[in-house]
């Protein structure tokens, strides 16, 4: 199995930015537990500031890859273009928040990506990754994913 993981804008600052909010731990020593964790999983990373670059990210994995964990971060709020892009390929899209958006600013209450996702996670850190990816797995082993979380 092939997950890709895209994280977009700020997000390379976790450990640093806000940590009430976002936690004390780098994405990295995440990345490295979580892969440590899931030996039988393939799990690339990719993280950009830049809307572009995560739409082509998209789009390049999402021909490749059993499953995409995506968190858009602030372009979940505004982007069409991020939106089309997970609906012009074949891989299933799982949006995930480190924090519950929907206990923060109004703004974050609308996700533009939402409904053409597999499914959303959010509020339970950076554990919010490893439920998306528990998910995806249970998509690709042809269980029913709603049934077994």
């Amino acid at each position: 199995m092939n997950i890709q993981i895209i994280n977009g804008p700020n997000l390379n600052l976790l450990g640093v930015r806000e940590p009430e909010v976002y936690g004390g731990q780098t994405f990295g020593d995440f990345l490295d537990r979580l892969r440590a964790d899931n030996p039988g999983i393939e799990i690339g990373y990719f993280q950009s500031n830049v809307e572009g670059e995560i739409i082509n990210k998209i789009q390049e994995s999402g021909f490749a890859v059993d499953g995409i964990i995506l968190n858009a971060g602030g372009y979940t709020h505004t982007s069409v273009a991020i939106r089309d892009a997970i609906k012009s390929v074949p891989a299933p899209v799982v949006e995930v928040h480190i924090s519950n958006v929907h206990a923060r600013e109004e703004f974050r209450h609308h996700s533009m990506i939402s409904a053409v996702c597999l499914g959303v996670i959010a509020g339970f850190g950076t554990d919010s990754y490893r439920l998306a990816l528990d998910a995806l797995s249970r998509k690709n082993d042809g269980r029913s994913v709603a049934t077994q979380l």
